[in-house]
């Protein structure tokens, strides 16, 4: 009757993964410091690739329709931030009902955390969002980062972390891995084609994601390893 201790006492990071993920958060922080700062400097190539990109993307939207549509239901509803929320408030009401308080917290604060970080971002930055005079959908607020895009990349990458973490079976991680691409790709492409968010405001939100998510598995598995009861 020992089932409850792998997960008040989950499996202690393994010591690469500190330094994994300690490479990722650096090498990450570069591309993502560079694109905030050609965002607010308006540089001029980034623009025209990001108006060119939209433009084409928003003609295929408005002569597709039902495609359109499609792509406002999976944003608005499957792969909207507050769905990502909840997902993670469930993980982490589960783990603390399984004794896994430490990891329940972690979890939860990196993901305030994270949103702290994308807010501030936008009003730091307060780009403005794509206008059209025939728009397939509206959003609110400045447009960098994509939350859509960041929040999705957080909560994949921090659920993913978790499956290796526990040790899941082959299959598992397989399905979670496709589940969590298709989910991280899909949400942005959906905000570029629904012409709410330029390409750059999605790749920000991916990147400052993929950062969020590096940065919090390299500060949890700095953390000494949780105590492990005695099975016998």
């Amino acid at each position: 009757m020992h089932s409850a201790a792998p997960l008040a006492t989950p499996p202690s990071p393994p010591r690469p993964a500190k330094s994994r993920a300690t490479l990722a958060a650096a090498l990450l922080c570069v591309p993502a410091l560079l694109l905030i700062l050609l965002v607010e400097l308006e540089w001029r190539p980034l623009r025209s690739l990001d108006g060119d990109i939209s433009r084409t993307t928003h003609r295929w939207a408005v002569a597709h329709d039902g495609l359109t549509q499609t792509s406002r239901v999976l944003t608005d509803w499957v792969w909207d931030p507050w769905t990502m929320r909840a997902l993670i408030a469930a993980v982490v009401l589960w783990l603390a009902s399984r004794g896994a308080y430490r990891l329940a917290l972690w979890l939860a604060v990196t993901c305030v955390v994270g949103t702290v970080v994308q807010q501030g971002l936008k009003a730091a930055v307060d780009k403005p969002r794509p206008t059209w005079p025939d728009p397939v959908d509206s959003a609110h607020f400045a447009a960098f980062p994509s939350g859509h895009a960041m929040t999705a990349t957080v909560v994949c990458g921090l659920l993913l972390w978790l499956l290796r973490l526990y040790g899941v079976g082959p299959a598992v991680w397989r399905t979670g891995v496709t589940i969590a691409v298709v989910s991280v790709v899909g949400v942005g492409v959906t905000r570029v084609w629904n012409g709410v968010h330029w390409p750059t405001d999605v790749l920000g939100g991916w990147l400052l994601g993929a950062l969020a998510v590096a940065v919090a598995i390299a500060t949890y598995a700095q953390r000494p390893a949780p105590r492990t009861t005695d099975p016998a």
